[in-house]
């Protein structure tokens, strides 16, 4: 009992001789940057509830007999977002919103509101939103590129949905980890995940299309993906930087669609993901005869070393300063050619095929001719023909042929633009299968269907 006691008198000792603090100090010493921050954003995160549609696939041998082909259920995803404006613009991630056929955004306070989506951007993994609301707590918006590697950040979000009880967000802190990161791509993969900011803040399912927040509580990212093995945060979390969601939501509310950029050069590939540190840049391998690269002097063979003030090592680098660019910008380009160091200002613009007159063929197919700076951005290797810009899904089925071939003869008829495509399908009307001779991903392709 002697050893008992003995503890007890030391701590009853270093209690009496630890200064009493008055309640007002111990309350500012809890009221810290993460609480602040955190206080200041979470009005503004929503829960994002989705419903869609998809394929029921049998679950063992047995449910092969029971589960009718084609069959559908519906199942429930769940992510984050949050408000920018007062009448209810919220911004998430295109993967929360891919296929819904219903979406509702619940507030902190546990109100629903139907959310209709006013756009969708798959290669950026950015979708904007709509409820129906007025006077509602916006985030504050920081910006990205000042953003410090240690420097305290905090990702707020809905993890798990309403797994955890209430509609109340989560919050994780930690640190810038990194920023400018680059993922490679891994198969089936829509999104462009590059210039991205790294933390070690946990971020969970559910947590996608979230922000992630500075210590003043100002968003400067959109949290988007993790590396992990177990589903769960393993510390090694990514964001979209903010300025490029804003873009792209602009774009998405004004235009229904992203504008892509488009500078009419062609940078090495994956292939030559550890060629820079030889060249000592980004190797040029095209220039589009007559785009804005070739009108400014460029030529393959140069060397891209910095645009945008980022420095330039491999094809991600440069995808990142394509995705952060849009049409009617200008982008400051330095490169080395022949030896030495230039830089030029590059007037950027969209790509020629959506700049290009479509025209309609056969009801529902949309075809434009293939140009030099659509060969150059298409890597079209035929000197002729007419590129398919849009074909519905019907039609592939009925054609054999897919968006992006490139159609050359039909029968015995060259085709060189898309007005001559459009003549030889009239003309062949009613008389019997024809013959289609295309270009497939640098390769020649034939196919045979009836025109009525």
């Amino acid at each position: 009992m002697r050893a008992p006691l003995a503890f007890v008198s030391v701590v009853a000792w270093a209690v009496a001789a630890t200064p009493h603090l008055p309640a007002q100090d111990l309350a500012r010493s809890r009221q810290t940057a993460i609480v602040t921050a955190a206080t200041r954003l979470a009005p503004a995160v929503v829960s994002v509830n989705v419903l869609r549609r998809q394929r029921r696939l049998p679950q063992d041998p047995f449910d092969l007999f029971f589960t009718p082909r084609g069959s559908e259920q519906v199942v429930e995803g769940y992510g984050s977002g949050f408000i920018i404006s007062p009448d209810g613009v919220v911004i998430t991630n295109q993967h929360v919103t891919q296929g819904a056929e219903q979406i509702v955004v619940t507030t902190r306070d546990g109100r629903d509101f139907p959310a209709t989506i006013q756009g969708e951007d798959p290669l950026t993994d950015i979708a904007v939103l709509k409820v129906d609301g007025s006077n509602l707590p916006t985030a504050p918006l920081g910006k990205s590129t000042d953003l410090m590697i240690g420097e305290w950040v905090v990702a707020v979000g809905n993890p798990f949905a309403y797994l955890l009880g209430n509609s109340e967000p989560t919050v994780t802190a930690g640190v810038v980890s990194a920023v400018g990161r680059n993922l490679l791509p891994s198969e089936g993969q829509s999104g462009i995940y590059v210039g991205m900011i790294q933390t070690d803040a946990a971020i969970n399912p559910g947590n996608s299309g979230g922000p992630l927040a500075n210590a003043l509580g100002e968003v400067v990212g959109v949290n988007s993906s993790i590396f992990t093995s177990s589903g769960g945060s393993v510390g090694i979390g990514f964001a979209i930087p903010i300025e490029r969601a804003l873009r792209v939501a602009d774009e998405l509310r004004r235009f229904g669609k992203v504008r892509r950029a488009w500078v009419g050069l062609d940078v090495a590939g994956a292939e030559d993901l550890r060629g820079w540190k030889q060249a000592g840049g980004l190797r040029v391998t095209q220039v589009a005869v007559g785009g804005p690269a070739g009108r400014a002097g460029l030529v393959t063979g140069d060397v891209l070393i910095s645009a945008l003030g980022r420095r330039l090592r491999t094809f991600l680098d440069w995808e990142a300063v394509m995705l952060d660019t849009g049409p009617g910008d200008t982008l400051v380009v330095s490169y080395r050619h022949a030896g030495g160091t230039r830089s030029v200002r590059l007037a950027v613009t969209d790509f020629p095929t959506t700049l290009a007159e479509k025209v309609a063929v056969l009801g529902g197919m949309k075809v434009v001719t293939v140009t030099g700076s659509v060969r150059a951005e298409r890597n079209i290797q035929s000197d002729h023909g007419a590129l398919i810009y849009d074909l519905p899904d019907e039609m592939e089925d009925a054609t054999g042929l897919r968006s992006g071939d490139v159609i050359l003869q039909i029968n015995r008829v060259r085709i060189s633009t898309a007005e001559d495509l459009g003549r030889a399908f009239s003309a062949t009307a009613g008389a019997g299968a024809v013959t289609v001779w295309f270009e497939r991903a640098g390769r020649l392709g034939r196919t045979a269907f009836y025109v009525r």
